[in-house]
């Protein structure tokens, strides 16, 4: 009696334990891609190499994790989880049960709609929790991708221990677009059922097709798959041969049945009406199961595969007609010319109806010529069936299982000498987006967009992290430390005693007074300057400009402008002990934040405001650093208090850092919602806890800290890493579908100035920076 696939799997451990397979090392892989009774591609292949697995290797468990598109399907047993594609947690879920599962190696089947998010980039999440070992087939590989697409097989050929294509044009693609290793790249055709070489007479009979010259395609349905030309061919195909019938088999494609119904379906009929062949065409409007498509190719005279994209690496409908010998004439797609170029078919122009109809005659035209082209493509597709491909995919595994190593995540480049911190960040991504006139505030993608200009928020942000970064090197930092300074000084407008903040690419001020925000960002950045920069030269202007300005400062009425200016005041506090401008503003704007918080706390909202908006642990921080600098117990207290509550607020249910999004700005009295979340959160409550910590003392600060550092490697809603420590990029923020591509100097910086603090909090000792000024 047959085994079932699910008594094979539940066997698999024993018989591998009795060592009936002594030379595999290979117990049990997790197979992730589309399964049937999902009707696609992906799912007939993955259904079809599982139980070709199942038959060749009946020791291995192979757990297979069907993508779902939010279909009711009634997977058989083989199926162990149903992973919902547009879930961000059913992703994290099934990492969770791979784990937990054992499994040696996890096998991904990539194609990218069958993925949640931008250009499917949900999968990442996945792939980046799993220990063993990776290996995917790429069912696509584009050879210009748009910035998405880019980003998704960039991550892909850095996580995946092995890569699998199934032409060699796909590999070269592999290395010369994405950069990838050669030697992580195998190839190994798509497989194809093995069925004897039968004449085509019986089975026309069976199907009702007697007496005609049978020309086949099959495949979902789709503007892409060019029946037009084929139908465009027809006339003259039928001009010789009056019996001859275009039969084309497939389902509309369910995407396009969503977008119109079988809108595409008719217009094909009208045009066959319209050229006067729709007697010879045969519409079968069905997913036909795999036997039933192999009898129809058994009965097809010629295979035509008239696609009009030429950088298709992979046909499975192409393969199969190979495998049963039939005559195929195709245009020159990349997995066609790979197949067929050596001369096992013939190929015609992208829309050449007219090479369609002459190579399609010639053969009908020619018995003996269609016979040998049979003959010779059922000899090549003996090397393409199951079993073989079965065997070729097993040679690549053993290796890597033996292997058992613990991959690399992305996430783990912040793992690497002190836990979760990275040892380097590139300045790279800085200098990228700074020219001699500052640092432009925003890209497109990582390309600098000189459209917007500059902004002194930007440039008074990039003058902290040359004062913070003490990984920077001295000649990196006595290039842009000078240029930086220059704008914020240049911003400073005497006339209106205040900051300028926008100028154009042509370096003409857009305003003559700029936000109060910007005003306390900038002050802030004098402030540290004047503590903090390497060259006495740096500080001695950057203490001359606060003293210009502090005075100024004092007219500021907006929450965080003021929390800002605490922040520079209580750095210049520090870097000149009595300063009279800088104790100023601590006492009058840490009064007024106090005064707020008394105004607008309720029993369940102990906040500043009824809203909650951006950089919001700006509030408490300015509140812990001036009852730092004034030793006032009450202030440190407030600002512990409030801490504790915006932190309760930004964290998930799975104890993740959670950014108050931009969705929740506004809101009152009401709990932030998750999405947009930005990179100036996480920054902002790191450096809040640093606040925390020096004045108290309590090492939780560096725990809380560190969760939300973590966020941009990843540990967030979507598991997705926004910053990359390597090249010292960032991404300007988590949508609910992925991240935002761009990489602005906002988010780059704020990535940079966030491992600047955690460097800092996580090198002091527990109980060598507190000051002793909290309330008991």
């Amino acid at each position: 009696m047959k085994m079932s696939l699910r008594e094979r799997n539940r066997t698999a451990k024993i018989a591998n334990d009795s060592g009936s397979d002594k030379a595999a090392a290979v117990r049990r892989i997790a197979l992730i891609g589309n399964y049937l009774p999902r009707r696609c591609g992906i799912a007939t292949f993955t259904t079809d190499i599982h139980i070709a697995f199942a038959e060749r290797f009946p020791g291995v468990a192979v757990d297979v994790y069907a993508m779902n598109d939010g279909q009711g399907y009634d997977y058989p047993d083989a199926v162990v989880h149903a992973i919902e594609q547009q879930d961000p947690e059913a992703y994290l879920e099934a990492a969770r049960l791979i784990e937990a599962s054992g499994a040696d190696l996890v096998w991904l089947q990539h194609e990218y709609g069958i993925f949640g998010g931008d250009a499917g980039q949900l999968i990442l999440s996945l792939l980046d929790r799993v220990s063993m070992p990776v290996a995917v087939t790429l069912h696509t590989v584009l050879d210009a991708p748009d910035a998405a697409q880019r980003h998704v097989m960039d991550r892909i050929v850095r996580l995946a221990d092995r890569l699998i294509v199934m032409a060699d044009k796909g590999r070269d693609t592999l290395v010369r677009v994405y950069g990838a290793n050669p030697a992580q790249i195998s190839v190994i055709p798509h497989g194809i059922p093995d069925r004897p070489f039968v004449p085509t007479g019986p089975m026309k009979e069976k199907l009702g097709l007697a007496g005609h010259d049978v020309v086949l395609t099959f495949g979902l349905l789709s503007p892409g798959k060019g029946i037009e030309t084929m139908i465009e061919a027809m006339p003259a195909v039928v001009e010789r041969f009056p019996n001859a019938l275009y039969a084309v088999l497939g389902a509309t494609h369910p995407h396009l049945v969503a977008h119109e119904g079988e809108a595409y379906r008719d217009r094909l009929k009208a045009l066959a009406e319209a050229r006067g062949v729709s007697g010879n065409i045969l519409w079968v409007d069905a997913f036909l199961e795999t036997e039933e498509l192999l009898d129809w190719l058994a009965a097809a005279d010629i295979y035509v595969t008239p696609y009009l994209n030429p950088a298709q690496v992979t046909s499975g409908t192409l393969s199969y007609a190979i495998g049963l010998g039939k005559p195929v004439i195709s245009t020159p797609y990349v997995h066609a010319a790979e197949l067929l170029g050596t001369g096992d078919g013939r190929l015609v122009p992208f829309g050449d109806s007219a090479g369609f109809a002459a190579e399609i005659v010639g053969l009908l035209a020619d018995p003996d010529a269609l016979a040998r082209l049979r003959e010779r493509s059922y000899a090549r597709g003996r090397t393409m069936v199951w079993s073989s491909s079965a065997d070729a995919h097993m040679a690549i595994f053993r290796p890597l299982a033996r292997a058992r190593r613990s991959r690399k995540r992305a996430s783990q480049v912040f793992r690497q000498a002190r836990p979760d911190i990275p040892d380097h960040v590139s300045f790279d991504a800085i200098e990228r987006l700074s020219d001699s006139t500052g640092m432009l505030q925003h890209s497109l993608f990582s390309i600098p967009d000189r459209t917007h200009g500059y902004c002194v928020d930007d440039n008074a942000r990039a003058l902290l992290l040359t004062s913070r970064d003490d990984q920077l090197a001295d000649a990196r930092y006595d290039r842009w430390t000078p240029i930086y300074a220059a704008f914020v000084q240049h911003a400073w407008n005497p006339a209106t005693g205040s900051f300028r903040n926008f100028m154009a690419f042509d370096r003409r001020w857009l305003e003559e007074s700029g936000s109060e925000d910007s005003f306390g960002r900038t002050l802030w950045s004098i402030g540290v300057t004047a503590r903090d920069a390497r060259r006495p030269q740096f500080r001695r202007w950057a203490t001359s400009l606060f003293d210009q300005v502090a005075g100024h400062a004092l007219k500021l009425g907006a929450p965080r402008a003021r929390a800002f200016a605490i922040l520079g005041a209580a750095a210049m506090a520090e870097a000149h002990p009595g300063h009279a401008g800088a104790l100023r503003i601590l006492r009058e704007f840490g009064a007024d934040l106090m005064a707020l918080l008394d105004a607008n706390v309720r029993p369940d909202w102990a906040w500043f405001e009824i809203v909650l908006a951006y950089d919001n642990c700006r509030l408490p921080e300015a509140l812990l650093r001036a009852g730092r600098a004034l030793a006032d117990p009450v202030m440190v207290k407030r600002g512990v208090e409030t801490m504790d509550w915006i932190v309760a607020h930004q964290t998930n249910a799975e104890g993740r850092f959670r950014a108050v999004g931009t969705e929740s700005f506004g809101r009152a009295l009401q709990p932030p919602l998750p999405f947009d979340q930005q990179p100036l959160e996480a920054w902002a409550t790191i450096d809040a806890c640093d606040a925390a910590f020096d004045a108290t003392g309590d090492a939780r600060w560096r725990d809380v800290a560190m969760t939300a550092y973590r966020w941009f490697g990843g540990e967030n809603d979507l598991g997705l890493a926004l910053a990359d420590p390597v090249n010292g990029e960032c991404f300007d923020g988590l949508m609910p579908g992925g991240v935002n591509y761009n990489q602005g100097a906002e988010s780059v910086l704020a990535f940079h100035l966030a491992t600047c603090s955690i460097r800092k909090l996580c090198g002091a000792q527990a109980t060598g920076r507190a000051t002793g000024v909290v309330a008991a």
